[in-house]
């Protein structure tokens, strides 16, 4: 049994993982946020949780692609350790992703597939498996007829980020966390962590704020937030079996499928820290590009838009640093459940050999 306790400020993806995983440990661990445990607004629930490490390397580098092959390894092993505590199954596929382009937009699906086979390491290129239209159809039914052909990217995946999120903040329960929801957290410090009402002493101090951390990055290597928006519909007439990123001359479209009939629609990227609504125009764009994936989307029931910041750094890698006494990890940008697992199992291993310090 570890009597190491642990205080983390941030209870999004990082934050709330790290703790589940510190409390199977025996650490003692107090978590503090400024949210409710159940809010929407935040770029942990606002994601499509798409585990995609071979997509993402058109748009990354070999350090994200490496984090995300670490990830897939701990994904289905931390899913059956979280069924352990008894809760709702959270929905975790692993069919990989369909990449399509209608054919005005043929060449840059074209170049998506010239930059994947350059980038990726030999032993992996085999995933990348090129479709004729037949085999299109006979991979994903719903969209047989519909395109030319397109890419299938084998072993990728995707999970249900909502049913995640409300599954850890269950067990973190059960496993006796102390969570203090609703305080905003003021300042990091070595062995403290201070809100407006309190000063909280603990052995080790982490901050997995997010954007929320801004201030206490260096300015050699700043944090910043970039917005991000999502539309999430229910459309009983489509059934997709992975998520399907749509080639497109300005973005991809990303369609994740969702229990229910439901999905999950993203793509904009855009380098503000507004926090407001999301615009008219990424509306349009979002619903116009999912039409033209399948018309029967036309009459798909809009659920939720919802825009959030995502915290990147300026080299857009996620980082775990030890800085005067306090653990950071951050930076997750638009690779949040990608790379969550591999970063918050190196940084709890770091942790977990801390020696607890002597009562004074």
């Amino acid at each position: 049994m570890n009597s190491l306790h642990i205080g983390i400020a941030g209870a999004g993806l990082a934050g709330r993982t790290l703790a589940w995983r510190l409390l199977r440990a025996g650490c003692r661990v107090s978590l503090f946020d400024s949210r409710s445990r159940d809010a929407l607004d935040t770029a942990s629930m606002t994601a499509a949780a798409m585990l995609s490490p071979l997509a993402e390397l058109a748009v990354s580098d070999d350090a994200v692609f490496a984090l995300g092959q670490r990830s897939m390894q701990l994904w289905p092993r931390w899913m059956d350790e979280l069924a352990e505590g008894g809760g709702a199954p959270v929905y975790f596929r692993q069919q990989g992703t369909l990449v399509v382009a209608h054919a005005p937009d043929q060449t840059s699906l074209e170049h998506f597939t010239r930059l994947l086979h350059h980038k990726l390491p030999e032993a992996c290129r085999a995933q990348v498996r090129t479709l004729d239209a037949a085999a299109l159809g006979a991979v994903e039914p719903t969209l047989a007829g519909r395109f030319g052909g397109g890419l299938l990217l084998e072993g990728e995946g995707q999970l249900a980020n909502d049913q995640w999120m409300a599954g850890l903040a269950t067990e973190i329960e059960r496993l006796g966390v102390q969570w203090h929801e609703g305080q905003a957290v003021e300042k990091v410090e070595e062995g403290r962590i201070v809100c407006a009402d309190q000063s909280h002493a603990v052995d080790v101090a982490v901050d997995a704020r997010g954007v929320g951390s801004k201030a206490q990055w260096p300015a050699d290597n700043p944090l910043r937030g970039v917005r991000g928006e999502v539309l999430r519909v229910e459309c009983p007439g489509v059934t997709l079996l992975r998520p399907v990123r749509l080639m497109h001359p300005r973005y991809q479209l990303y369609v994740a499928p969702r229990p229910n009939h439901q999905f999950v629609v993203g793509a904009t990227e855009l380098e503000s820290e507004d926090t407001g609504p999301v615009t008219l125009r990424s509306t349009l764009e979002l619903a116009s590009a999912l039409h033209s994936l399948h018309p029967a989307f036309g009459e798909a029931r809009v659920l939720r838009l919802s825009a959030a910041l995502r915290p990147a750094l300026d080299d857009h890698r996620p980082a775990v640093a030890l800085r005067d006494g306090v653990w950071h990890i951050n930076g997750l940008y638009r690779h949040g459940y990608l790379c969550a697992p591999a970063l918050v199992d190196e940084l709890a291993h770091k942790l977990l050999g801390i020696e607890r310090k002597e009562e004074t």
